[in-house]
């Protein structure tokens, strides 16, 4: 199966990227042959192979119980939902992802080379998934035709718990090839034990809560459905102060990541939205570097780092044809809604001062002793 979703890539990938018809495949030599498998672009869609009747039933028996257990859950208003439900600490969409989240607890198995991308919402997710893909992958891909130029971010580095595991039919995550760059907004307390003890990294980006409200309160807007109303900012505002807005409470999921990277400083990278928007050159190099891909001396000489910084910079990515006018997967939703601002300290042009010392004194208080700060 994982051969014919490569074989499938391959003669989709054939016109863009100069490679040979599929019918030439199987008469490539070894070495060509490899060439065009390490080059061929397996995304989450390439996942969803056809299980077995029993296969399916089972898998919609399990989601039933979890259907079943989110009917019992404490409850709030929601963002772009009628509700947002409460789940081991923290808040989630009733359908859209908490039934993922209990799969990925459950099921999922970690493979050693896997490397994980976590964030909170609306705190550099798409800019962080385009910056790993493209450090871990610079070997495989030339600039002129590199997938970010025809996938966006959220194709090449999947949602576990949206777009692998949302609801039945889901995916396989074992077609996917080593390594697996996966994201996931799950909290550290609620991971998987399978990917907690191991040595795989992780990368957490943290944003100012005040952006993050902000930049949640826009998106949030453009998701709701057409016959809800738009949620008002001093809603949302109440909401986030209370720690009730999508994966939230925000400051307990940052300091979940920011305690564990102190514990565990080889596994975790604790980066901060604000610090790469100064120096992505720095922290790009330091990415690479965490993840086991530092840049040789040459790269550096020849521009490589500043060309991946370019590719995978917001003006880059927000002008692209495929992040203006196409479509994220299986979302009633364009990709431009990924790019608004990408600003740092737009809250000071939405937030009253009593909003702004209210979330000041709120960070102040979950922070304190802890060393974290934004």
């Amino acid at each position: 199966m994982y051969a014919k979703t490569i074989k499938k890539r391959i003669k989709l990938c054939s016109s863009a990227n100069n490679f040979p018809d599929i019918l030439c495949f199987q008469f490539c030599s070894p070495v060509r042959r490899k060439t065009l498998l390490m080059a061929a672009l397996v995304t989450a869609k390439d996942c969803f192979a056809r299980k077995s009747k029993e296969e399916e039933e089972e898998i919609e028996r399990i989601y039933d119980k979890y259907r079943e257990i989110i009917a019992t859950l404490p409850t709030s208003r929601g963002w772009c939902t009628p509700t947002l439900c409460k789940y081991q600490g923290f808040w989630f969409q009733p359908m859209f992802g908490l039934e993922g989240i209990m799969w990925v607890q459950q099921q999922f198995k970690c493979r050693h080379t896997d490397v994980y991308l976590i964030t909170n919402p609306k705190s550099g997710t798409t800019w962080l998934k385009a910056l790993i893909f493209s450090v871990m992958n610079r070997h495989r891909y030339d600039f002129s035709s590199h997938p970010l130029l025809t996938f966006s971010p959220h194709d090449i580095v999947p949602f576990m718990e949206v777009d692998l595991f949302k609801s039945p039919p889901i995916a396989d995550p074992e077609i996917l090839p080593s390594p697996r760059i996966l994201a996931t907004h799950i909290s550290y307390t609620m991971l998987p034990e399978s990917i907690k003890n191991s040595s795989c990294p992780i990368v957490y980006i943290g944003r100012n809560p005040k952006d993050v409200l902000v930049s949640l309160w826009q998106f949030m807007i453009k998701m709701k459905p057409k016959d809800m109303p738009p949620i008002s900012l001093e809603d949302g505002f109440d909401l986030f102060c209370k720690g009730i807005s999508p994966f939230g409470p925000v400051w307990d999921h940052a300091l979940g990541y920011w305690k564990a990277s102190i514990e565990y400083p080889n596994k975790i990278l604790f980066l901060k939205y604000e610090e790469m928007k100064k120096d992505p050159m720095l922290y790009t190099k330091r990415l690479a570097e965490f993840l086991g891909h530092p840049f040789s001396l040459e790269e550096e000489a020849n521009g490589i780092v500043q060309e991946i910084v370019r590719l995978c910079s917001f003006e880059n990515m927000k002008n692209l044809q495929v992040n203006k006018t196409g479509q994220y997967r299986d979302r009633e939703a364009k990709n431009d809604i990924f790019f608004r601002e990408a600003k740092v300290g737009d809250w000071k042009n939405h937030l009253t001062t009593e909003m702004i010392e209210a979330l000041d004194q709120i960070t102040k208080h979950k922070f304190d002793g802890s060393g974290l700060f934004f």
